[in-house]
């Protein structure tokens, strides 16, 4: 199956300029609610992911940091302690299942490592429990058969 089908796209996406500080982006990741967020560069291209813990681990392993403080911090001071690992847009939807079991989205890359969007592990569930109904439908109606 196409993991096209999955995808929120970029354009409709949150993440982080590799550039930006941790000001920016505690207030991106406050405003969208997200604990998680996808961190491009200048060309587009996917290189790595920035969590609360990452920021929290920051700010208690930096002694004195305030609020204002954080707008000198670049994300590249930041060690992540995590990342997301990207899949291919051209990747199987096995693929995608098993490392939606290990983190909460996957970015996606085209074939020069571009971020084209990510996938949801909500998306991925409800196509996961849609396929389950439907085989339960399936067994019930060949159970109610049967039983005829």
């Amino acid at each position: 199956m196409n993991i096209a089908f999955f995808i929120t796209p970029k354009h409709e996406s949150v993440c982080l300029d590799k550039d930006s500080t941790m000001r920016q982006a505690l207030e991106k990741m406050e405003y969208h609610r997200y604990t998680a967020v996808p961190i491009v560069d200048k060309q587009g291209k996917y290189v790595g992911t920035l969590t609360e813990g990452d920021l929290l681990w920051k700010m208690k392993n930096t002694p004195n940091l305030t609020f204002e403080g954080t707008n000198k911090i670049s994300l590249k001071k930041i060690p992540r302690n995590h990342s997301n690992y990207p899949v291919s847009i051209n990747a199987e939807i096995e693929e995608v299942v098993e490392l939606i079991m290990k983190q909460n989205f996957i970015p996606v890359v085209d074939d020069q490592k571009i971020f084209v969007g990510i996938i949801t592990r909500k998306a991925v569930m409800s196509y996961l429990q849609k396929i389950a109904a439907d085989e339960i439908g399936k067994l019930e109606h060949l159970r109610t058969a049967v039983s005829m």
